[in-house]
């Protein structure tokens, strides 16, 4: 394991961590790369295999970035040596994110076990479980959203009424701007992969429910094209801490 940084009052360390998945971790990495250029000092958490993703990122901030690497958790329906969806297809989001959340402990141990340990994480919104985990830090966690503010504002309603969605034909989301009508086969193949009492897939749920219960939202999109959907996720969150930073890209 290689671990962290150090902060300063006025250089803020925080903790980013993506989720393996190219869509995911490239625009989640360009935005830690315009953070680095803000002066914030930064661990990006990742296991062994997706070490090479940052290699733009530490050669253009060696002093302000540094790389925690975590071995990737061993799960039943993950081969060995796996530690991305690219190697799976997305049938392997469920297991993967699963497998990451046994990364809970390690993770409050590497913190509690800091001089200067993040004020702050940053982390994808395929890892909601880090929501409890900055609540036992005592500090904000943001949730980045590597989709637009859209996807975002299904989710929470989507995962919340779940068994009841998925037995009907046509799905109107008339509490949504423009009242958008889906079929329940163009939902997100995690929707539709969900099996009620499942271990991973209540851990799953659990974990992206949760993300309405952090700190701010950070969304790969600009509020030109979203307006109204950035709106509302701000009136339904109840606060104005909803940031759209996009688009991002991949640094290399």
């Amino acid at each position: 394991m290689s671990a962290t940084a150090t902060a300063t009052a006025t250089h803020p360390h925080i903790l980013v961590f993506p989720y393996p998945a190219q869509g995911h971790m490239l625009p989640l990495l360009d935005l830690t790369h315009q953070l680095a250029l803000r002066g914030l000092t930064i661990t990006i958490l990742v296991t062994p295999k997706s070490l090479p993703f940052l290699s733009p990122l530490l050669s253009t901030h060696p002093s302000s970035i540094t790389p925690l690497v975590f071995p990737f958790p061993s799960h039943p329906l993950i081969p060995q040596g796996v530690e991305h969806v690219k190697d799976l297809g997305n049938s392997g989001n469920l297991p993967i994110m699963a497998a990451l959340g046994k990364l809970h402990d390690p993770l409050l141990n590497w913190f509690n076990s800091q001089t200067n340990p993040p004020v702050a994480i940053i982390s994808d919104f395929f890892l909601g479980w880090t929501e409890r985990l900055a609540t036992q830090l005592q500090i904000p966690r943001l949730t980045f959203f590597a989709s637009g503010a859209f996807v975002v504002s299904l989710c929470d309603y989507m995962w919340s009424n779940i068994e009841k969605l998925k037995s009907l034909s046509e799905i109107k989301l008339s509490h949504l701007p423009g009242s958008p009508v889906f079929k329940p086969e163009n939902f997100p193949s995690l929707f539709k992969h969900y099996k009620q009492s499942d271990p991973d897939c209540e851990f799953v749920k659990d974990g992206i429910l949760a993300n309405t219960k952090s700190w701010g939202c950070v969304l790969n999109s600009f509020d030109a094209l979203e307006t109204e959907y950035i709106q509302w996720l701000k009136t339904y969150l109840g606060h104005n801490r909803v940031y759209s930073v996009g688009p991002g890209h991949d640094l290399a």
